[in-house]
């Protein structure tokens, strides 16, 4: 049954809640007695505000550290861009805390005014960058996926993030229609060889800034828990030396594209090394430090948006 009635709902308290307090700049004192509430309700709800993505805070200040951090990591690796982001404990997933940056970072491009293309990955570190985005009205650029939005059972990939930015930004995009890896060579390239796939082929190639997430290749592999490979290919991969990946395509330590696996059924467009255009991976934590590392090396990304442990670890490699 729908409401009939303005009566707010739980999520209404919360969002009202958080706004006094995050914006207002009420304790919570004050939001229990201008909401009629108890004080353990008025904390609970501002929580609740925070947990359910309806507040997104911002750091206005760069900490010192992570300011030497970027100044390393962009003389070791020679980077066109580099954000750290402070540490927001082990307690808490990395994406969460490197969201907001790296949605800065991509809304620094969508403010310029002359049209750019904006090719893009997937994975859980761009859709944090796009649930941290403020809505933009940016209908000069156009936006491209570099890897496929079809799931193994023919559904859209869950973390595809082109047709989630474009409902902020109003702007052209263009969906990867193929499978992100294709059962076998031959259904590959008959993907590849239709009409509008070389359309969205050759505009992702010509993309002048790209935004990747970087996936490690260890036991708990991305394309692993997302049913992209299977375990025995993992396995293949691992042994062949495969330490990351980036919008599907597997690299070894040194950052080189395996020619083994998946990588000869891998849809879209592979990131090439050296690129002189902006490649930035978005990626933090532990697990990623390998693979984040060897993409650096080989300069398949040649800028970075991280946390603080993710960045002390690499330097110290």
């Amino acid at each position: 049954m729908s409401r009939v009635d303005n009566e707010p709902t739980p999520q209404d308290d919360a969002a009202r809640a958080g706004w006094l307090y995050y914006v207002g700049g009420l304790t919570q004192d004050q939001i229990a007695a201008e909401l009629g509430i108890s004080r353990q309700r008025a904390q609970r709800l501002v929580s609740r505000a925070m947990a359910d993505g309806l507040i997104h805070v911002r750091l206005n200040h760069r900490i010192g550290a992570c300011l030497d951090l970027e100044s390393d990591l962009t003389a070791r690796f020679g980077l066109i861009r580099c954000r750290v982001s402070p540490n927001l404990g082990v307690a808490t997933d990395p994406s969460i805390g490197i969201a907001a940056a790296a949605a800065a970072e991509l809304e620094r491009f969508l403010r310029m005014p002359s049209p750019l293309v904006i090719a893009l990955g997937t994975g859980r570190a761009l859709r944090g960058m796009v649930d941290a985005m403020s809505p933009i009205e940016a209908e000069q650029h156009r936006l491209v996926s570099l890897i496929g939005n079809i799931a193994p059972d023919g559904s859209a990939s869950f973390f595809d993030v082109v047709m989630r930015i474009a409902d902020k930004v109003r702007a052209p995009h263009y969906p990867m229609p193929v499978p992100v890896i294709s059962p076998t060579r031959e259904e590959n390239a008959a993907f590849h060889a239709l009409g509008p796939v070389r359309k969205v082929v050759e505009l992702a190639r010509a993309a002048d800034v790209v935004f990747v997430g970087v996936g490690q290749m260890s036991n708990d592999a991305p394309l692993l828990k997302d049913g992209f490979v299977s375990r025995s290919e993992l396995d293949e991969m691992q042994a062949a030396g495969a330490v990351g990946e980036v919008a599907g395509w597997v690299f070894d330590s040194s950052g080189k594209y395996l020619d083994f696996g998946t990588n000869h059924r891998t849809g879209g467009v592979r990131v090439e090394p050296g690129l002189s255009r902006p490649s930035i991976g978005i990626a933090a934590g532990p697990s990623k430090v390998g693979a984040i590392a060897a993409a650096l090396k080989s300069h398949i990304i040649n800028g970075l948006v991280t946390d603080e442990p993710t960045a002390r670890a690499i330097l110290d490699l």
